[in-house]
């Protein structure tokens, strides 16, 4: 366990951050190179793929629940010093994350096609998808311990275990795709069932790995199967805190629904740049996002330890730090947008609308940042429904103009791009001043931290 209360906060952020976002750029790359050898089968499965991949999101938005309630609790119980109620914690959402595994494969195998037929463009597109999801499902049932077991260390302040064994499960899944997907060295290519096949294996040796790591090495948290009794007072206390994150990366699937959906008359090539491009554009957002979830373990520990004035210091060092790195990156991606681009696709078109949407929304990446930033301290101060609120904003700020100008003559896929822009901009600055009031009433004002009661902190939990 690391004391994030002590020390410098820029030191701890920028201590923590490095394996984060290679945790996460790891995770990327694997789906990159899924794409890359995808390609070679055509524009209907490239479409396909990234289409089912989109229903990631929404079983993201369960992992989140656990991920974020684990996260935030686990953090103030460490800053209380209390690590009974850390340990409790940890148990009941490790119950949590078999159970939503479980239920994960069995609406993968009910609803994977209807959900295919209403997003596809044609047949083709919808039999690739589906296919994908079937034999990636496994993998996204799997991810939900993952997510547990990393969320519960990184509360902790210990975050390079969890890298280093996403990082290694990534180097199996990129060995294993060609094999599968294209038959290098077995002349047996299974397609698009081998991408989401190859996931799934390296996701399972993921979870024995963490399961191995705990078992030998972690001391502050561990398995404790006298403590796996269902709670539901643990499982209400994980669930309030859970629930708004995940609620959040549900309307980040509905908004990448309205996308989809929007696309749909501007045929395959369009829904399949679309998808290079995010996964692109996703890749690129990570050391800024990487800052933001080491400030929301920072934040939580001095939140449960009654600093006030360090999480306000955190927020501005990673706001900062994470606007700085954005502003970079914006600049490459308008410089060069067909250098990050290079490779995922021969067909013109295709290629040409994920550059264009990378040149377009890479305008938002500034605001993303702040976006980040401010949700990763709604998460460590345990408050998590402002995140829900900004996120419906912007998704109504978004599809109500889209899909009406979808129906008007003369409607461009330029108009699709330049809305993104807008509603990510307003979703940054209700975030910001969601994110004041919240301090306003949480935290007290600089002038009158001189002890812990009259700072008058509360810790959720």
């Amino acid at each position: 366990m690391k004391d994030l209360t002590r020390g410098s906060v820029v030191g701890h952020i920028l201590t923590m951050a490095p394996p984060i976002v290679v945790g996460m750029i790891t995770i990327m790359i694997c789906q990159l190179v899924d794409l890359y050898f995808v390609a070679g089968l055509g524009d209907a499965a490239v479409a396909g793929v990234a289409a089912a991949g989109n229903a990631g999101f929404l079983v993201n938005a369960l992992m989140q629940v656990l991920g974020v309630g684990t996260v935030a609790l686990i953090a103030h119980a460490v800053g209380r010093k209390d690590r009974a109620d850390a340990n409790l914690v940890f148990n009941q959402s490790i119950v949590l994350s078999v159970l939503c595994g479980l239920l994960t494969l069995g609406a993968g195998a009910v609803l994977s096609r209807p959900y295919m037929r209403s997003i596809a463009a044609d047949q083709a597109t919808v039999d690739a998808g589906t296919t994908y999801l079937l034999w990636f499902m496994p993998a996204l049932a799997l991810q939900f311990l993952i997510q547990v077991m990393a969320s519960a260390l990184r509360a902790t302040g210990i975050v390079r275990p969890s890298m280093l064994v996403q990082a290694v499960a990534v180097i199996i899944n990129i060995a294993l795709a060609p094999v599968l997907i294209a038959g290098w060295g077995t002349g047996h290519a299974f397609g698009v069932a081998g991408a989401g096949l190859a996931s799934s294996i390296a996701v399972l040796i993921g979870v024995l790995m963490l399961f191995a790591y705990f078992r030998k090495l972690e001391r502050y948290v561990g398995f404790d199967p006298a403590q796996w009794r269902p709670r539901l007072r643990q499982w209400t206390r994980i669930f309030n805190v859970g629930l708004p994150a995940g609620g959040e990366f549900a309307l980040i699937f509905a908004w990448m629904g309205v996308i989809y959906y929007v696309l749909r008359d501007f045929g395959p090539a369009a829904q399949a740049g679309f998808g290079i491009g995010t996964r692109v554009l996703g890749l690129i957002q990570m050391p800024a996002l990487a800052v933001a979830l080491a400030a929301g373990p920072i934040a939580g520990q001095n939140f449960g330890a009654g600093n006030a004035g360090r999480v306000r210091e955190t927020f501005i060092k990673a706001v900062s730090i994470g606007t700085v790195v954005m502003i970079a990156i914006t600049i490459l991606a308008q410089w060069k947008p067909g250098l990050l681009l290079d490779g995922f696709s021969n067909d013109r078109e295709t290629m040409a609308v994920a550059a264009q949407f990378l040149h377009f929304v890479s305008m938002n990446l500034v605001a993303q940042g702040l976006v980040f930033t401010c949700n990763s301290m709604f998460q460590g101060l345990g408050n998590t429904r402002p995140v829900l609120l900004s996120s419906f904003v912007r998704l109504f700020a978004y599809a109500v103009p889209v899909i009406w100008l979808s129906t008007r003559r003369g409607f461009r896929i330029e108009h699709v791009w330049y809305l993104s822009i807008v509603s990510t901009w307003l979703q940054a600055g209700l975030s910001l001043w969601l994110l004041r009031r919240e301090f306003s009433r949480r935290l007290a004002p600089p002038a009158r931290e001189a002890t812990p009661e009259r700072v008058g902190l509360e810790p959720v939990g």
